[in-house]
């Protein structure tokens, strides 16, 4: 079993790219289904969740070759209707699989998705919005048999909640749907724009993607397309997080700094220097870390739930309390356990986090609970005294590149081991 091993703490310095994202990847990936045709993505991400992704379209009948950041995609020769449980259950995003392939089969069968626990994440929404398009549905132990007897047609579709997914599954199989489709309280996240902006480019027709209603005019079909998957606006936040705990300086480049604009004002309320461009962030952490004294996760605009973990490990270190309330996700606070073994103070209550700031960090061996706590255990190492040694690190590929490599090139001694 690999794991990550910290010897810290070490300031960061130097330059370093942000790679592709991954929340916009995946369901770009599913979108390549729509129609037929071939998909040229450049700046895919080298991740876990990527491959399941590819491994799904293969499954389902795709042509796919990847060569280093760029995935081609023909869906002609799809001929599957089904995608199996075990690939399913390898990652949670894989539900939006099911838009996209109602708009090419009569029937789809899949399961629940998997991924990381996060608490409850209900589907109900998805299934809500895909039977007002035209999808009958049937669960049953675990399994969603849906089948499209007469066609996909629009709807004005209203979400209790702006779900990402949800908003996703959506537009994937109404922009060949006949009519017109209306999402209500549509999910905002960039993400969604650039799913937008991939599904136009093949010929879709949808409107005010990005904002709170999203309008999707159906076509008959759509056609093959080159299209460049957007900068990790996470894994940005991550690389700012290990510079401002370590004290370093470090440039982060081929972003969009407007992404972040609900991240970057914490950086700067915890003492640290930014200088922003057009398309790269450089933070220069101070020498002692000031708490924050409220971080609220919300649907975007709203400060990420992605982004608590890295942060909480940053405000570890800093003077004074700050306190994260988590309104996404009901178990979102599993690093919290870990970082406490580094010798951090946080206490939790319900959605609610109060992290009382520590003089140092102390490696230990923790053990990655999911994705982005994964993350905030090593900013928490970079920063800690000793030898800190990271566990179930397979939580952590599925969404960073290679973590090690990128961090060791600012400076940090950390190397991946078995």
């Amino acid at each position: 079993m690999e794991r990550i091993v910290i010897d810290g703490p070490r300031r960061l310095f130097g330059e370093i790219d942000v790679h592709g994202a991954k929340n916009s990847a995946l369901p770009i990936l599913a979108g390549s289904l729509l129609s037929g045709g071939e998909t040229v993505l450049h700046n895919c991400p080298q991740l876990t969740d990527v491959d399941a992704a590819i491994e799904i379209l293969k499954v389902l009948g795709c042509t796919v070759h990847r060569e280093g950041k760029t995935v081609t995609v023909s869906s002609d020769t799809m001929t599957q209707n089904e995608i199996p449980e075990e690939l399913m259950h390898e990652m949670r995003s894989s539900i939006v699989f099911l838009g996209a392939m109602v708009s090419r089969r009569e029937r789809v069968r899949l399961s629940f998705p998997g991924g990381c626990e996060l608490g409850p994440r209900p589907i109900d929404l998805h299934i809500s919005a895909l039977q007002q398009l035209g999808v009958s549905v049937d669960e049953s132990h675990g399994i969603l048999d849906c089948k499209v007897e007469h066609g996909l047609h629009g709807a004005k579709i209203m979400l209790a909640f702006p779900s990402v997914g949800a908003t996703e599954n959506i537009m994937l199989a109404a922009v060949t749907a006949e009519g017109v489709t209306e999402i209500h309280n549509a999910a905002q996240e960039p993400e969604i724009v650039d799913l937008a902006g991939y599904l136009t480019k093949r010929g879709a027709k949808i409107r005010d993607a990005g904002k709170s209603t999203v309008y999707i005019e159906g076509v008959k079909s759509l056609h093959g397309a080159e299209y460049t998957v957007m900068p990790d606006r996470i894994v940005t936040a991550t690389y700012l997080a290990g510079a401002a705990a370590t004290g370093g300086e470090v440039t982060v480049r081929r972003v969009v700094p407007s992404d972040l604009e609900s991240v970057l004002p914490i950086f700067d309320q915890a003492g640290c220097k930014m200088r922003i461009w057009q398309d790269a962030i450089r933070l220069e952490g101070p020498g002692m870390l000031h708490a924050v004294r409220n971080i609220r996760t919300l649907p975007y605009p709203g400060f990420p739930t992605d982004a608590q973990a890295p942060v909480m490990a940053v405000l570890t270190v800093a003077s004074g309390t700050s306190v994260f309330v988590e309104t996404i996700f009901e178990n979102r606070y599993k690093h919290a356990g870990e970082l406490c073994r580094m010798g951090a103070d946080i206490k939790i209550e319900g959605k609610v986090a109060v992290v009382r700031g520590v003089k140092k960090l102390y490696g230990a061996n923790v053990r990655a609970t999911d994705l982005r706590g994964g993350a905030a255990l090593v900013v928490a190492g970079l920063a800690a005294e000793g030898k800190t040694r990271i566990s179930d690190i397979v939580h952590i590929d599925r969404g960073y590149e290679s973590i090690e490599q990128a961090f060791s090139a600012l400076g940090a001694q950390i190397r991946r081991e078995r």
